[in-house]
């Protein structure tokens, strides 16, 4: 089941998006790699995906647990970004 994220940007179905280990994994990988902290949410969709024989409407909860995930990791990026002077 999601949990919605809260007013205190709450982790999101257990999983903290951007915490310092990810920010560092980020910020210290080349431009071409690929860094999503929440594939376990988006793998877990895919699974549920493969058990319900591709029935969308069996994995809600997963889809919205992976978009409440990935909002709240792009806007702390982007709180932070401002908060060092960066415009994003």
């Amino acid at each position: 089941m999601a949990m919605a994220p809260s007013e205190d940007n709450k982790a999101v179905d257990g999983v903290e998006p951007w915490t310092d280990e990810t920010k560092s994994k980020f910020n210290g990988k080349s431009r071409s790699e690929f860094l999503d902290p929440c594939q376990e949410l988006a793998a877990k969709s895919i699974r549920c995906l493969h058990r319900n024989g591709g029935d969308r409407s069996m994995c809600q909860d997963f889809f919205q647990a992976y978009r409440d995930c990935k909002k709240l990791w792009i806007d702390k990026r982007k709180m932070e970004k401002r908060q060092n002077g960066f415009i994003w």
